[in-house]
């Protein structure tokens, strides 16, 4: 519909939302048509208690929490733009409140994990520096995958031994790198010339000459993990959390974490309190000297 597309217009150019943002409200916004039309409803005469057929809707789905708390944020924003616009009257969705989010701790590898995987992945051809320099590149800055393939050369700053990342909301931070990131990468770039057929800005390509994927860095670690016979399914989202995780457990504070995550609110970082309080709790019964 028109609407909805003035509307992610509005959000690509005036919030400068990503890609993958606007694309989750159009499919979700969609999905919220269809349901009217299901019910012969008007967007524009929605009321707070048609809603309740809007809930029944979700359930016979049988959405997760998760799934309907960005349906109704995705629905609401929408409404909140209509308003603006002088579209509607009044927004049924004003006082609607999102479901409770499901506490789901963060899956994460030990240190010693990672050093195994590390230390059994091979080093032979260019595919195989290519591939440890982006699992150790993950670890050691807890980048999102997404931002990994979004990095170019001009983003990469040698003396500092850092990255300018470009994250969501098109916010930039920079995070930093180790010297065994930095071993490699000088490696790689020896390299590079010959993995850039097509003389692209981007770091990381693939054998085609073109820019990786998040789903190409997925099948990469997953091929990593069966040639070396580790008995974990990894995901790259598991280093970002274990980067997350083995910071806080060697004493950083939780703001420093947060700015090198990329997270816009403490609260998200705040999940991983709970999985180094374990460690915390572990660390007292070995230390404390009365039994």
């Amino acid at each position: 519909m028109d609407i909805i597309n003035k509307y992610l217009d509005y959000l690509k150019y005036n919030k400068n939302y990503s890609d993958k943002t606007i694309k989750n409200y159009k499919l979700d916004l969609k999905d919220y048509f269809h349901f009217l039309e299901q019910e012969s409803l008007n967007y524009q005469e929605v009321t707070y208690e048609d809603l309740r057929y809007l809930f029944k809707h979700f359930e016979s789905l049988k959405l997760s929490n998760k799934s309907i708390r960005r349906h109704i944020s995705s629905i609401k924003g929408f409404y909140r733009y209509l308003t603006l616009e002088n579209k509607v009257l009044d927004n049924p969705f004003l006082y609607v409140s999102l479901p409770k989010k499901e506490s789901k701790l963060p899956r994460y590898l030990t240190y010693e994990e990672l050093l195994e995987i590390f230390q059994e992945m091979p080093l032979k051809t260019n595919s195989d520096l290519r591939n440890r320099l982006i699992l150790e590149f993950l670890y050691a800055t807890g980048i999102r995958v997404s931002e990994i393939i979004s990095i170019s050369i001009s983003d990469l700053d040698f003396f500092n031994q850092s990255v300018k990342i470009l994250g969501k909301g098109k916010k930039t931070r920079i995070v930093y790198y180790n010297d065994v990131v930095k071993k490699l990468l000088e490696k790689y770039l020896d390299i590079y010339p010959k993995l850039n057929k097509k003389g692209l800005a981007y770091l990381f390509l693939n054998q085609k000459g073109d820019p990786l994927t998040t789903s190409g860095v997925s099948y990469i670690i997953n091929q990593v993990i069966k040639k070396i016979s580790f008995k974990k399914h990894i995901t790259p989202h598991m280093l970002r959390h274990s980067f997350a995780t083995h910071l806080l457990n060697n004493g950083c504070d939780l703001s420093t974490v947060q700015e090198l995550l990329g997270h816009s609110s403490i609260s998200t970082t705040g999940i991983y309190t709970h999985v180094t309080l374990d460690h915390i709790k572990d660390v007292y019964y070995k230390c404390h000297p009365r039994d």
